[in-house]
């Protein structure tokens, strides 16, 4: 892979206050300057994130993303995202980051929803490559790639986590999220 210095990589991230989930996307360079910023959101519960994801991509409408680093594959409340889906459209690899181990989706899912709504999230949930570990410093993440082969989405994971285990572009992301939707809350409130 190229140095990363100049590489631009869009992390994507969520927050969910209510209905809606915020999904913010920040393009970050390999030097961590942020170099753009976009919003997008999801229903809570619903089946329109990858929607959303696509949006938000067109809305920044940059030809020097790299790549596109996910901090989740369920924002919104089991909103499933189509990785596959996201990699074809964007024709960017697409990499989902999560932070914790664990047993999988598919039992929350069969909790969370019946008939055709779990039959449509397990569905999505199953095409999803599996994931592996990633060591990060002192930290283990655990990543998805579509677009890239495993070596190739270690290396962007590494090389964009600086400190943490967190990628900067995720990070960058979360926290856009988190203050979009206290702002919309916000807003929603004033009206």
């Amino acid at each position: 892979m190229p140095d990363p210095h100049g590489r631009r990589v869009l992390g994507i991230a969520d927050s969910s206050r209510s209905a809606w989930c915020t999904l913010a996307g920040a393009v970050v360079r390999g030097d961590r300057v942020v170099d753009g910023a976009s919003f997008a959101t999801a229903t809570v519960g619903g089946c329109d994130a990858t929607d959303a994801v696509l949006r938000l991509v067109a809305d920044l409408d940059r030809a020097d993303i790299a790549a596109l680093l996910l901090g989740t594959i369920a924002p919104a409340w089991y909103n499933v995202l189509d990785l596959e889906r996201l990699h074809e459209e964007t024709r960017l690899p697409t990499v989902a980051v999560t932070f914790e181990e664990s047993d999988g989706l598919e039992q929350p899912l069969r909790e969370a929803f019946s008939g055709e709504a779990l039959a449509a999230r397990l569905e999505r949930y199953r095409s999803l490559p599996s994931r592996h570990a990633v060591t990060v410093g002192t930290e283990t993440v655990y990543v998805r790639a579509v677009g890239c082969e495993p070596s190739d989405a270690e290396t962007l994971v590494t090389s964009f986590t600086p400190v943490g285990g967190r990628p900067e572009p995720i990070r960058v992301a979360r926290q856009l999220a988190r203050a979009g939707a206290a702002y919309r809350e916000q807003t929603l409130e004033d009206v």
